[in-house]
């Protein structure tokens, strides 16, 4: 019998489909792998922002996490937003009884458009209980900047803020340049693993349909590294596979706000 590789989102939802646990499982299919999922929220939002946060409770989610674990299995976790502390504890305490070393970590803070996700008081948890426990980590410039205490304001400082954010090692950091003003975005994945920096040069693109972005990209690292792609080789696929995603989306006109990427630009227009 053929056997999926299989990859495990645990995260909030969107109703509107763009970002999320929606977005993570269309792009978990898009790459090639089958999608499961445990809830930790439901999220009232939309293109235009979000308008309500509901919390599931933390033992419900360790629930739904070993049911799919003790069951399934998984090749890869990506985490998203997990809104508590009690619930970074809850994730990272149930994940631990399980071997799966392939768990990348999305630490969302702020939704695309500006609305808060994350309780302030979960921000030293996160830092400190999840991410050392993580393989990858996919911060955006606003988070990284939560995180490290500091602001980064010039592409030149990119390298170093990931190598410090890699916690000695213990962590890679793919460390995305999307919030800068330059012309040529070049986001910063330090492989922990190597101690090497990898530069992902692209062009900006101008089009107001980003919703999800952030999601879409850390679940196609899971993705990649569930099917056996190296560290290097997953942020590389993972990093086209967005750009196209993109460029794709951009032609479309879907809500009044931030629209979502193209998540299966290879399958249809």
């Amino acid at each position: 019998m053929k056997r999926y590789r299989i990859a495990l989102s645990i995260a909030g939802s969107d109703p509107s489909g763009g970002a999320g646990l929606q977005a993570d499982l269309k792009t978990f299919s898009a790459c090639g792998c089958y999608g499961a999922t445990a809830v930790v929220a439901v999220v009232d939002e939309n293109t235009c922002g979000v308008t309500g946060v509901f919390p599931v409770p933390p033992s419900f989610v360790r629930g739904q996490i070993k049911s799919v674990m003790d069951d399934l299995g998984a090749d890869a976790v990506k985490i998203g937003m997990l809104h508590s502390a009690d619930m970074v504890r809850a994730v990272k305490d149930t994940l631990a009884g399980y071997d799966v070393k392939n768990i990348v970590l999305d630490p969302v803070m702020v939704a695309t458009s500006g609305d808060p996700l994350l309780e302030p008081d979960a921000i030293d948890t996160l830092k400190n209980v999840l991410v050392p426990f993580a393989r990858v980590i996919t911060p955006n410039i606003p988070e990284a900047e939560i995180l490290l205490g500091e602001k980064i304001q010039s592409q030149d400082m990119l390298a170093d803020c990931a190598r410090r954010l890699s916690q000695d090692r213990r962590v890679s950091v793919l460390l995305k340049a999307g919030h800068l003003s330059d012309a040529e975005l070049v986001d910063v994945f330090y492989n922990a693993e190597t101690d090497k920096i990898l530069l992902l040069p692209s062009r900006r693109l101008d089009t107001r349909n980003t919703h999800g972005t952030g999601c879409t990209l850390s679940s196609a690292v899971a993705a990649f590294l569930a099917r056996g792609y190296s560290l290097d080789e997953a942020v590389l696929n993972a990093k086209k596979y967005i750009e196209k995603a993109i460029e794709a989306g951009a032609a479309y006109d879907i809500g009044h706000g931030h629209g979502p990427v193209h998540h299966f630009f290879d399958f249809w227009e």
